[in-house]
């Protein structure tokens, strides 16, 4: 745990930003969202501005530009080769999740947008199925933008306030004590994005 978080903090800022932005780009216009939720990445980042003195605005611009990004690459993807990204196999344990979410979609038009953002498995398929369904870009656009700068706002800060909580924590404690405490709030971390992933690829109950 030691040498992550030392790997971290002297890590160049060109290197970690562009791996920030990379993460969170692709969640949502390659489906890398299965495997590693973009919030990671953003809480990381803050963490990082917070542990180095880099300022916290240019890491939420970062994951903002990131977010809205990637959404309008999805949304483009799903537009042009919808129909054939959809029937790709790496979806096919999710099929029930991809039901839901196009019934959502169906519902609530934009604002499933701005809602499936919040929400891991949605926020990786949400734009793609959007430019299938043919919705107005500008009217995704408003959507997209919206979710962006509020979520990339929220979950860098949140990863910039943990990452001050961590050293105060370290200097009351003991570094050691400390990363114990980290520890333990990464995995309920983890354990919370394992569940949620489940959660919203369960077929509806009857």
């Amino acid at each position: 745990m030691q040498w992550l978080f030392d790997g971290l903090l002297h890590a160049s800022p060109v290197v970690v930003v562009s791996i920030v932005f990379a993460l969170v780009f692709a969640e949502d216009a390659l489906f890398v969202g299965f495997v590693i939720p973009g919030e990671t990445a953003a809480v990381v980042s803050g963490v990082y501005a917070d542990s180095t003195g880099m300022p916290l605005w240019i890491m939420i611009v970062v994951v903002i530009a990131a977010a809205v990004l990637g959404d309008t690459v999805g949304y483009e993807v799903g537009k042009h080769v919808g129909p054939r990204v959809m029937a790709m196999k790496i979806l096919d344990k999710r099929r029930d999740g991809l039901k839901r979410a196009e019934d959502f979609l169906a519902r609530r038009g934009g604002l499933a947008v701005f809602l499936g953002r919040f929400t891991a498995f949605f926020r990786a398929v949400m734009p793609a199925l959007a430019g299938l369904s043919r919705m107005p870009y500008r009217h995704f656009a408003v959507w997209n933008f919206t979710g962006g700068i509020i979520w990339g706002s929220m979950f860098v800060t949140l990863g910039f306030v943990a990452g001050s909580s961590y050293e105060q924590l370290a200097r009351t404690v003991g570094r050691g004590s400390a990363l114990v405490v980290a520890a333990v709030v990464v995995v309920i971390v983890v354990v919370w994005q394992v569940r949620k992933h489940r959660a919203a690829a369960r077929p509806p109950a009857e």
